[in-house]
């Protein structure tokens, strides 16, 4: 192992960024509904801003110590998230949400599993790939086990009616292993019956089907699946060029549902126009520049392939986030990460981020 380095300041710059920008944004988009639902404007950005805080300490806990041994925790890393996704799905023990089983209750707060989830298929791949990698050019005994396991969390998130995280999860482990070796031509087999499951799953679940045909004309369905897009549509093309001003947004007065979640990213191309969310896009672009040097980088596999790994997954949600507030993708509920209020999500991004500036430090590149 080489000596360890200072760590990339692009990326730990750029998440500070993001994640102040996100914290404004959250105490802007909610204080109507804090109002409304607690008569407390402040309800919300303080949720966000104690889990911020956490999520900091817990980043810079995992920027200090050896990635490498992340690896002896994979597996059983794995096993948690898979027995908490179970968890999940029994009453009485998984919290139910508008017909989805998605969060645990920890009494004070929730939980959900899907996100951890992430992050453990990452490490787990990253681990594995990294011993037998030369594998993966065979289908039944090297790339069929890894899309075994990633078929079981993949579903167990589907029965939560999770389609979003199933889908991430899905991109960001595809990127994973055709980085590390497997054949183009296996994934392109295995679209058929994949495309076909997908179909089924959507042909099973009515309110998946209500949101693609709301997608291809929104304004049809303005008064039930497509009101949220349309809302959203209205909020980005009201902001302009330079956007109302910080605050003084009209969506976010209970017109656009929960505005501080998913749909975050229109408040702040109302507020801040153009220019504010060209500049937030542009954040993501140098995070994922510098994430995927620091991928080139790395000392070993396990480090490139983990870089590489929390990259896709914070640069494909981003990137579907937008999407869907821009109506480009059928509403899938994605959180735009370090914006979306929640604190599950917030607390694993920075603790990700945290093990990416670790790796940093030992990848070989000169800091600019």
């Amino acid at each position: 192992m080489t000596r360890r380095k200072p760590f990339d300041f692009w990326i730990f710059i750029t998440i500070l960024i993001l994640l102040s920008l996100g914290i404004v944004m959250v105490f802007s988009a909610s204080a109507p509904a804090a109002y409304t639902w607690y008569k407390d404007i402040y309800y919300f950005l303080k949720n966000q801003l104690l889990f911020a805080l956490i999520g900091l300490g817990a980043m810079f806990v995992a920027m200090n110590f050896d990635y490498r041994k992340l690896q002896k925790f994979a597996i059983p890393f794995l096993i948690l998230s898979i027995v908490l996704l179970i968890l999940v799905l029994i009453p009485g023990i998984g919290v139910s949400v508008k017909g989805s089983r998605r969060w645990l209750s920890l009494g004070f707060t929730t939980f959900q599993p899907s996100e951890l989830a992430k992050l453990a298929l990452i490490l787990f791949l990253a681990s594995s790939l990294s011993k037998r990698k030369d594998q993966l050019k065979y289908f039944f005994k090297g790339l069929l086990p890894y899309l075994l396991v990633i078929g079981i969390v993949a579903g167990l998130i589907v029965v939560e009616t999770h389609l979003s995280a199933t889908i991430i999860i899905l991109m960001v482990t595809s990127i994973i292993l055709l980085v590390a070796g497997a054949r183009l031509k296996h994934f392109m087999l295995m679209a058929v019956p994949v495309t076909a499951a997908l179909a089924l799953v959507i042909y099973k679940n009515e309110y998946m089907q209500e949101r693609i045909l709301s997608f291809v004309n929104p304004f049809a369905y303005s008064n039930d699946e497509g009101y949220q897009a349309v809302q959203s549509l209205y909020a980005i093309g009201s902001g302009g060029l330079f956007g109302r001003g910080l605050g003084k947004s009209l969506q976010k007065f209970l017109y656009i549902p929960e505005p501080y979640n998913d749909f975050i990213f229109s408040i702040l191309a109302e507020e801040l126009g153009f220019i504010g969310a060209l500049t937030v896009m542009l954040l993501f672009l140098v995070f994922i520049w510098r994430g995927i040097k620091v991928a080139m980088c790395a000392p070993d596999v396990f480090g490139c392939l983990t870089s590489l790994g929390i990259t896709s997954l914070i640069a494909v949600q981003a990137l579907l986030n937008i999407a869907v507030v821009t109506s480009s993708v059928p509403n899938t509920g994605v959180s735009l990460p370090f914006f979306s209020s929640g604190g599950t999500s917030l607390l694993l991004f920075l603790t990700e981020v945290g093990i990416l500036l670790n790796i940093s430090r030992y990848a070989n590149y000169e800091r600019i």
